[in-house]
């Protein structure tokens, strides 16, 4: 996995369709899903817009709109999926377009467990402390391979469908 210097955290929409963002999963109709770059909620996962400028949901065409949404569902399937196999304790998919931060059009799918504090398992995910997001034992590695392999397997399954 790249460091945290790495070229393509800089453009994660343009590293990705260049094919350089090495967290891409695969490509959908309505974008790239790829794997988050923390795993302290495992198998956290974004949908990035493969539309470089799109910086919110309305800069796309309402087809495109559409796809986005139906490729952001697609995705939050197959966390769900892939989670809820691998851990009794998976609890739900939350999924989110905020924009706060990164002025790229993307969708966070937070797979959510019973194991989370109990302050803030049924809360939003951002309440997680800052610690949290930074620790290294939990940022992605190559300890995520399987994670990954089988979230790309639940993807080709459902886009089989």
């Amino acid at each position: 996995m790249p460091g945290p210097g790495s070229q393509w955290r800089q453009d994660r929409v343009g590293s990705a369709l260049a094919g350089e963002n090495p967290t891409v999963l695969t490509r959908l109709s309505g974008g790239f899903a790829v794997i988050g770059d923390v795993q302290f909620l495992p198998g956290y996962s974004v949908l990035l817009t493969d539309r470089p400028g799109a910086d919110r949901l309305s800069d796309l065409p309402r087809s495109e709109r559409a796809e986005f949404l139906t490729s952001m569902d697609l995705l939050g399937e197959a966390v769900e999926r892939v989670c809820s196999a691998r851990d009794a304790a998976f609890r739900r998919v939350n999924l989110e377009i905020l924009g706060n931060t990164d002025a790229f059009l993307h969708a966070h799918v937070w797979p959510r467990y019973d194991w989370e504090p109990a302050d803030i398992v049924t809360k939003p995910v951002w309440l997680h402390p800052r610690e949290r997001w930074s620790d290294p034992t939990t940022q992605l590695s190559r300890q995520h391979d399987g994670l990954r392999v089988e979230l790309i397997a639940a993807l080709e399954a459902l886009a089989a469908v």
